[in-house]
């Protein structure tokens, strides 16, 4: 899973400000979806850069109604269509929904942010310093982005992540752990400390990653098309694409599922987004508290990035994802009860991707 944030700001401040040509010209304007003029020529202006068989799934919510609207690139030509029931992975977005376990269980249960990892684990951690809940997921553990015994150069570069399993993660932790400051000194995003989390919670409740899940969140926020095991949602799939614009495998994500191992549709997406709006949901309103201040403009709570504009607008809570066949976005302002959802078949390895996220956060600053 890619890390983005520490170019951000470069999307918050990008214009998005394009003529009415394109927009007219390609057709997106549905007036019962209101998608404006300018939604359009940035939508437009967006995804056509990217290769054949694109699909970009969208859902723009605006004062807490959701509304879907569906591209892909055919033959050279953006063509309208109705994929917001279809799959795509969302990548790191799953660290978004490992921290709302979290939660659960500091609300319903007796964790604590403040917990020591190595209670959860049967194993001498092999470190002095202290680790907490809290610093796997505000990514200030200290840990690297990925563990040193997975070497990407040596792993399936088309799934690099699925003969990672417990045992390796468990050698890692118990010989081969190098932190790369003091736990809660300094933010810096990790998959290895989300993926460890996944794994905790999974052990804390005897349970796997995918049924936790679904025990509570998809079946608490009806989203019945959401889920880790690709297996229960193959036909409903899109397909992945490479930087190259040619299918590739879908990942396994394995033990270290809780980092980005999730695959949902904007429909489903859009019922979690609208429950982040819900002040009294004591458990969404946890992770969105700021755990750490990563700069000026940006803090971080359970996951959520909290950003604030240079210019002073409004504040929204973001994440984003990538992997080898997809990448997403969401940007939420809770204030307004406003949101950009985005799911895509555009590779994190794309040279445009990043273009993904710069949709969302237009999208998000035209409403």
């Amino acid at each position: 899973m890619r890390n983005l944030f520490s170019k951000v700001f470069s999307l918050i401040l990008a214009t998005c400000s394009y003529g009415q040509d394109n927009f007219a010209e390609n057709g997106f304007q549905d007036k019962k979806l209101n998608i404006t003029t300018e939604q359009g020529n940035l939508i437009y202006e967006k995804v056509k850069q990217f290769p054949d068989n694109t699909q970009i799934s969208i859902a723009i919510i605006e004062n807490g109604k959701p509304n879907f609207f569906g591209v892909q690139r055919i033959n050279d030509t953006l063509v309208q269509i109705d994929n917001h029931q279809d799959i795509f992975e969302i990548g790191s977005i799953s660290k978004v929904f490992t921290s709302t376990l979290l939660a659960q269980f500091i609300v319903g249960d007796k964790l604590k942010l403040e917990d020591p990892i190595q209670e959860f684990v049967d194993l001498k951690i092999n470190t002095k310093d202290t680790i907490t809940l809290l610093n796997l997921t505000n990514h200030t553990s200290g840990l690297p982005r990925l563990p040193s015994n997975l070497n990407l150069f040596l792993a399936d570069k088309n799934n690099p992540y699925k003969y990672y399993d417990k045992n390796k993660l468990k050698t890692y932790l118990s010989e081969k752990i190098k932190l790369k400051h003091k736990p809660g000194a300094q933010y810096e995003y990790s998959n290895l400390g989300a993926g460890l989390l996944g794994y905790i919670l999974s052990k804390y409740k005897d349970s796997n990653y995918n049924t936790l899940l679904k025990e509570s969140i998809f079946s608490k926020y009806n989203m019945s098309s959401s889920t880790a095991n690709r297996d229960e949602v193959k036909r409903q799939l899109v397909k992945g694409l490479n930087a190259k614009g040619k299918e590739t495998p879908n990942w396994d994500l394995n033990v270290l599922a809780g980092a980005g191992a999730i695959l949902s549709n904007v429909e489903d997406m859009s019922k979690f987004a609208l429950a982040q709006f819900d002040k009294n949901n004591v458990e969404l309103q946890l992770t969105q508290k700021p755990t750490f201040e990563v700069s000026e403009n940006m803090k971080i709570g359970l996951a959520w990035h909290i950003i604030n504009s240079e210019k002073g607008e409004s504040q929204f809570i973001f994440h984003n994802g990538g992997t080898g066949g997809y990448t997403s976005s969401i940007a939420l302002d809770t204030n307004r009860k406003n949101g950009i959802i985005i799911l895509s078949n555009v590779s994190a390895f794309h040279k445009q991707s990043r273009e993904i996220d710069n949709l969302c956060i237009g999208l998000l600053r035209s409403q």
